[in-house]
């Protein structure tokens, strides 16, 4: 009984971590949470966000030094979100990213007819 109590809360506090943090909503505990930001990070958010909301990611990245493109991107995957919106990733990137289970064409060498002479 006790190893199932135990295994209930595990899993409460798996899905827990897991759960979105909205940028202008949460906590430094709950910041400090989403893998990549510390308890420096934290507070230098939750300073510019005293100054006000932020607007969207591009506000976010403006205004939180350290932050650009690809952490931004990194920070989302965690569970980060700024007005409930993870970051967006840019149409150019998904373009040039192949597919999932895209045909990849294969060159293969042509046969030959030619025989060797002796």
């Amino acid at each position: 009984m006790f190893k199932k109590l135990l295994s209930v809360i595990a899993l409460l506090y798996v899905a827990a971590s897991f759960a979105a943090v909205d940028v202008n909503k949460g906590s430094a505990a709950e910041l400090d949470g989403i893998k990549g930001i510390g308890p420096a990070k934290s507070s230098q958010i939750i300073a510019e966000r005293k100054k006000g909301d932020f607007k969207d990611w591009k506000d976010f990245i403006t205004r939180v030094s350290g932050i650009g493109e690809k952490s931004a991107t990194h920070l989302s995957q965690g569970g980060l979100t700024v007005n409930g919106k993870p970051y967006p990733v840019a149409e150019s990137k998904k373009a040039a990213t192949p597919a999932a289970g895209a045909d990849m064409k294969v060159q293969e060498k042509p046969a030959t007819t030619e025989t060797k002479k002796k």
